[in-house]
């Protein structure tokens, strides 16, 4: 947990994925905070180089379930993630989506289990994924899409991400805001 003035925020964010080109960038981040009010907010979404569309039905299944067992509205996240995670200048989503919900209010305890149910499925969903493509060959050229597909991830990060904004702003920690940020992107 961290505390700047009167705003209390306890939250994880994870990005995995760098090197093999064919297992796509997961970004899952969860937050309780507390200012004059409390809310939890957070979400998971892919972002891939290569598409794959059995993976992605996977990835949005198992989130909508997830959703399900926690009366959680999974329709109402998605598209909150698919308007979030939306590159303007490019017109183009960033990924291939996930959930994102924010201002979570209603029962705590509801809440809180939600946020734990969604960090268990972040690991089981990028375990199976990681394990099934791991070992897979991948070629210069797939390394190159990827290294494109990274450019877009910093172009959001920077330009939109409204946490990566909050810490630049406040005085935030600069190493430890932009470590999501890939060690290498490319840009045409």
């Amino acid at each position: 947990a961290e505390k700047k003035g009167k705003y209390w925020a306890s939250g994880v964010s994870v990005v995995a994925h760098m090197k093999n080109p064919k297992i796509p960038a997961f970004h899952f981040n969860t937050r309780f905070i507390v200012t004059s009010k409390e809310w939890f907010g957070g979400g998971i979404d892919a972002t891939p180089s290569h598409k794959d569309k059995n993976e992605e039905v996977y990835i949005h299944k198992k989130l909508e379930e997830t959703c399900l067992s926690n009366n959680k509205n999974y329709k109402k996240y998605k598209k909150s993630c698919d308007n979030y995670f939306y590159l303007k200048h490019r017109r183009e989503p960033r990924g291939i989506g996930g959930i994102f919900f924010d201002y979570e209010t209603q029962d705590w305890e509801k809440n809180f289990k939600f946020i734990k149910d969604l960090g268990f499925e972040f690991i089981n969903i990028t375990n199976k994924i990681i394990l099934n493509k791991n070992k897979l060959k991948w070629s210069k050229k797939d390394k190159e899409k990827q290294l494109y597909k990274r450019g877009r991830y910093v172009e959001f990060n920077l330009l939109y991400d409204r946490g990566t904004k909050f810490g630049l702003n406040s005085g935030g920690n600069i190493e430890s805001i932009l470590m999501s940020l890939p060690p290498l992107a490319k840009w045409k």
